[in-house]
């Protein structure tokens, strides 16, 4: 980065040689929120606490769905990765302008007596982690003996410092850490993201290391979009096996593609290409595979 310049993410500008923070350091952050009713639509719908029997009673208020309960949905303004088939690029014009801005008190302030889960998505938290570590613990600070379990939606490119912090603030409210693994194979990852997946895959197994002291609820979870042409079961088979050889009991889903972006040429995943990664990931040692966004398949 040339003096003046912003990095990719946006964030973080050469100011006189020196990276300066724009938003999401401690202090400030790029995010909009809201609060979403219980059960949700998250990727790890079918073991997490709010929306599965999962984690009762020492992290859930109910066995089942948290009817009643809300999650704190908190998008991320800013991304690691550049994908072909984002499906929420829009984001990038609120990094363009750096707009809307919060610091972690006002995100905190969001929590009330209903919200039973925070989870930070995006865009990614990787590149604003210092903010959202701010705001969960000043959250969990608020709740006291509540129930508040902290999560996690992210591609895995983390300084792993950092990882560390956002993993035990999961582990330690009941939460958990969601990690999409896009494809396996580096010159494909890099082709349909701009990125390598290296820190990814070294993410997913020091979370995994760390997360062993509580196997339930499920506290690392991994999550794959079925892109038609590109991830086929032999990437899924890639994936499947690394995570088996980490963990067999590694919550993993599979995620059927709509079209966006720079993809919006394509179809969405067929059920013959979806039956055959869940065949392969079961085949790879994975006991815990299920098909998400049934409702787009072909």
């Amino acid at each position: 980065m040339k003096q003046g310049e912003i990095g990719f993410c946006g964030l973080r500008e050469n100011s006189g040689g020196r990276l300066h923070w724009r938003a999401g350091n401690s202090k400030l952050g790029l995010f909009t929120a809201y609060h979403d009713p219980l059960p949700t639509n998250c990727v790890a719908d079918w073991v997490c606490p709010g929306c599965s029997n999962s984690g009762y009673p020492n992290y859930s208020y109910s066995k089942g769905a948290g009817v009643g309960f809300k999650n704190l949905a908190v998008f991320l303004g800013a991304c690691s990765f550049d994908c072909a088939f984002c499906q929420n690029f829009s984001f990038r014009e609120n990094t363009e302008s750096l707009s809307p801005l919060g610091s972690p008190q006002e995100l905190a302030r969001m929590v009330d007596a209903e919200t039973s889960c925070i989870c930070f998505f995006g865009g990614d938290p990787a590149p604003q982690l210092p903010f959202a570590i701010a705001a969960s613990r000043l959250s969990l600070e608020k709740a006291g003996k509540r129930i508040l379990r902290i999560c996690w939606e992210t591609n895995g490119s983390e300084n792993p410092a950092l990882l560390k912090k956002a993993v035990r603030l999961s582990l330690e409210s009941g939460g958990c850490i969601k990690f999409d693994l896009k494809v396996f194979d580096e010159k494909l990852h890099i082709a349909l993201t701009g990125v390598s997946n290296k820190q990814t895959l070294k993410n997913i197994a020091l979370a995994v290391e760390i997360t062993k002291v509580r196997p339930e609820p499920p506290p690392v979870i991994v999550s794959t979009l079925m892109v038609p042409g590109y991830v086929d079961s032999k990437e899924v088979s890639d994936i499947s096996s690394f995570l088996a050889k980490l963990e067999p009991k590694i919550p993993y889903a599979l995620l059927a593609f709509h079209p966006d972006f720079l993809m919006q040429d394509m179809g969405t995943t067929t059920r013959k290409w979806a039956e055959d990664c869940y065949n392969a990931a079961k085949e790879a040692g994975l006991a815990n595979v299920k098909i998400g966004n049934i409702h787009l398949l072909s």
